[in-house]
């Protein structure tokens, strides 16, 4: 079977055997108390890499979210979401909108619109989340267009950059499409900037199920001092942090090369299926295209039948059913060609279908 469904962009895989022991797996304390060998380690490591002034950790987003829209609520602010936005921080949104905060929606990366309604609306400071980069648009959000009108407001921008944190870095070229370094968003667009809060799973590129959270050393201090979870919640236990360790010491020494054979296997796939991939982006993450009258779940089933593993899921914007294919450094060439023939193949019959000159994948209903 060929496997298009895995986000470990750059192939990281954490088996026991290549991870130190620990005597504990967790200190049975909450991280306010003590945190575990080697989180001090990964977070100026993390700090380095994203551009952060302080990183901390947590198990995971949605608990960072929480405390940090939670911490937010009690501030006079009004929270702007990007339709683009992931799910998990929309439901860290909703703990600040069930507080009384007001939660407004802006359309997906138009810094436009949003400085409109920023211009209507002098009641409270300007809270605008977004993630750094969407990868059913294919597109990166405008980082440094949402900075300044954060800046001139007062506001703060949180980018959810669990997507490009591994994959977007420093200075994209030729050579090196997706940069250099992996550190993310913030390095991408070489935003530096002391209102940008940044939370990032590691558990894509880097493939580790811990997450943190980074920005200035203020503003992250007072994160720490009125985080629930690191009172109430265990933290990251020490096979995380020591696959987050290694996650981070194979960034340094591969991580480079690793991005670039990427970016070759996403460019072969696009070049071998050019009328089905999504204009623009070679993000590890493809989105397909078919014309309106395919039946998308059938064509799912046909590639299932032979052989080949791809993404159902519902496009955000109008619902329906959509196709996407998921590249990793660990891809071989010869599994690319094949699952482009595959797809090239029925794409073909799709086409004759839609002009009604016959196939077999039926039309939606």
């Amino acid at each position: 079977m060929l496997d298009f469904t895995s986000a470990l962009y750059l192939g990281f895989e954490h088996a026991s055997w290549n991870l130190p022991g620990w005597p504990q797996l967790t200190l049975g304390k909450p991280g306010a108390l003590e945190a575990l060998p080697g989180t001090v380690q990964a977070q100026e490591q993390l700090a380095a890499l994203t551009g952060c002034e302080r990183v901390l950790l947590g198990s995971s987003t949605l608990h960072l979210f929480c405390d940090l829209f939670a911490m937010l609520a009690t501030r006079n602010v009004a929270i702007w979401v990007d339709d683009a936005a992931y799910p998990i921080a929309r439901w860290g949104t909703d703990r600040a909108a069930a507080s009384g905060v007001c939660v407004r929606t802006f359309p997906a990366h138009d810094a436009a619109a949003l400085r409109k309604a920023l211009r209507g609306s002098h009641d409270a400071r300007p809270v605008i989340v977004t993630d750094g980069f969407c990868p059913i648009r294919g597109t990166p959000a405008p980082l440094s267009e949402y900075a300044v009108s954060v800046e001139d407001a007062g506001g703060l921008l949180i980018v959810d950059d669990t997507q490009a944190l591994g994959v977007l870095g420093r200075k994209p070229s030729s050579l090196d499409p997706y940069g250099n370094g992996g550190g993310g968003s913030l390095r991408h667009s070489n935003l530096r900037h002391s209102r940008t809060v940044v939370v990032s799973s590691l558990a894509k590129a880097f493939g580790v199920p811990v997450a943190m959270i980074g920005g200035s050393r203020s503003l992250m201090g007072e994160f720490r001092e009125n985080s629930a979870s690191l009172v109430h919640c265990s933290p990251p236990s020490a096979a995380s942090m020591a696959a987050a360790l290694r996650a981070l010491e194979m960034n340094r020494r591969w991580g480079d090369g690793l991005r670039r054979r990427l970016a070759t296997h996403v460019s072969r796939f696009r070049q071998a299926v050019p009328d089905l991939v999504v204009a623009g982006s070679l993000f590890p993450v493809q989105p397909l295209k078919f014309p309106a009258q395919v039946d998308t779940r059938a064509l799912h089933a046909a590639l299932t039948r032979q052989g080949v593993r791809s993404i159902l899921h519902r496009d955000p914007g109008d619902g329906r059913p959509r196709i996407s294919f998921v590249f990793t450094a660990r891809h071989g060439i010869e599994e690319i060609d094949q699952a482009a023939r595959i797809l090239a193949s029925a794409g073909a019959r799709i086409r004759r279908k839609a002009k009604g000159v016959g196939g077999n994948v039926s039309r939606t209903r």
